[in-house]
């Protein structure tokens, strides 16, 4: 009979009329934000989310987005330990219903925010078992979703989650490939006798390069196949003649990525793999695609605006490529440099650059406060904030956060050196290993 009242009432403050769902939502979510600081307001924000985590259960679709909603902001607005060590898999299985296939017809906006939410409890539980659970439950209904619509508005989101679920959760290297590989295959189909192939829009290809990109950036060990990298590049080359500049953009951090990585000066006949059975032929070939991107890299430095053309986009492309010409010609990748809070975040690297731009666009407005209070986000980063103090002047941590943070067995400890290894600074003389994501299909 109480669970019957709870999922009453939590139907009650997310339900809502279609044309009023933004202000019971925006209700909802405004209360939750109105508490911080004392653990009665904990106990609120636990109550909220449990309201929230009730109506997913609800029939109607506006009910399950806005609770979704408030999911979302309550764990961009604090990192949510104790309702993570509490309703973790409940959490977990509710976002994956609603990207499933099943008697729940949720919409698009649903598994938009469905997968998001995913995301931001991969970002919460940082590197632990829980992340590994996140990842291997969803790695499979993700990549089905993906297979059945490349529908713009949630084909994105459900790229940002595979990417962010990978990153966090990835232990092996082969799973970081296999999630870039079916990354790939959302503009790069396999075809059958009864398939279509579908020009994918400008959106969509934007989304999986800069996913495909964020994930490249964390993998260390690479096989220098040029089969792979002619492919690879010659189709990121090809971006850099779209109409679209955001598609030109990603393109271009996505060669820059790959020519700090080295995949073409460290490649030579002696390096080949014994499937080329033309090595040298192949380096000429891929030293050829670094000129025509190098040009082409000049020309979008210099471009003049066009019809229609914003100039602060214009700006952000030129100031990009005439970065990634001075990487050419030094060596060296841009410098950022960002306050968070009263301290200094810094990056020197393509790689950082592009881990760093890609979490700050998932969360959003909430970017500042992980960046403060997530510590998976202080080892990726290397960031060590100021510690807030409250009160006394001592930081309260709560339970949850000691039993998963301080605790000499943590998960977070455990993972340590993993997330280390991941976040390693590509450097000039390091072995390469394994490598095996490509751009086409290999059909003979």
């Amino acid at each position: 009979m109480g669970k019957r009242n709870s999922r009453s009432k939590a139907a009650a403050m997310f339900d809502s009329d279609d044309d009023s769902s933004v202000t019971s939502s925006s209700t909802a979510r405004s209360d939750l934000m109105s508490v911080s600081g004392t653990e009665d307001v904990q106990f609120d924000q636990d109550s909220v989310l449990d309201q929230a985590l009730d109506a997913l259960d609800e029939k109607r679709g506006s009910t399950r987005e806005n609770a979704f909603s408030t999911i979302i902001d309550a764990f961009k607005s604090n990192m949510q330990h104790q309702f993570v060590e509490k309703k973790f898999a409940t959490l977990l299985h509710q976002c994956l219903a609603s990207i499933k296939k099943g008697s729940k017809k949720a919409s698009a906006k649903e598994i938009t925010l469905a997968s998001h939410a995913i995301g931001c409890l991969a970002l919460t539980v940082g590197c632990s078992d829980n992340a590994r659970e996140i990842l291997e439950d969803s790695v499979g209904p993700l990549d089905e979703s993906l297979a059945r619509s490349t529908d713009v508005m949630k084909a994105p989101s459900l790229l940002d989650c595979l990417a962010i679920i990978t990153f966090v959760g990835g232990n092996a290297q082969e799973e970081t490939e296999r999630s870039m590989d079916i990354m790939w295959r959302v503009i790069h189909p396999k075809l059958g006798s009864n398939v279509v192939a579908v020009k994918p829009s400008a959106q969509l290809i934007t989304a999986v390069v800069s996913a495909w990109s964020f994930l490249l950036s964390t993998v260390g060990n690479l096989k220098l196949n040029s089969k792979n990298w002619q492919s690879s590049i010659s189709y990121l080359s090809s971006l850099l003649d779209k109409e679209d500049r955001s598609v030109r953009i990603a393109a271009g951090e996505a060669l820059a990525l790959i020519f700090e990585i080295g995949a073409i000066d460290k490649f030579n006949a002696n390096d080949a793999t014994q499937e080329e059975s033309k090595p040298q032929e192949s380096y000429i070939f891929l030293q050829g695609l670094k000129g025509k991107v190098i040009n082409q890299c000049k020309n979008l430095s210099v471009e003049a605006g066009g019809k229609g053309s914003a100039k602060k986009d214009l700006n952000n492309q030129r100031n990009l490529f005439k970065d990634i010409l001075d990487f050419f010609e030094d060596g060296y990748a841009p410098e950022i440099s960002m306050k968070i809070g009263g301290d200094s975040l810094q990056t020197s690297s393509w790689s950082q650059m592009i881990q760093l731009n890609f979490i700050k666009h998932f969360l959003g407005g909430g970017f500042i406060k992980h960046m403060q209070d997530n510590e998976f986000l202080h080892d990726v980063f290397g960031f060590t904030p100021k510690k807030k103090h409250l009160n006394n002047g001592e930081h309260r941590m709560s339970g949850g956060e000691k039993r998963m943070f301080k605790s000499p067995n943590s998960v977070l400890n455990k993972a340590r050196t993993q997330l280390l290894n991941k976040q390693r600074v590509l450097s000039e003389g390091r072995n390469f290993g394994h490598y095996s994501v490509s751009m086409v299909d290999d059909e003979t």
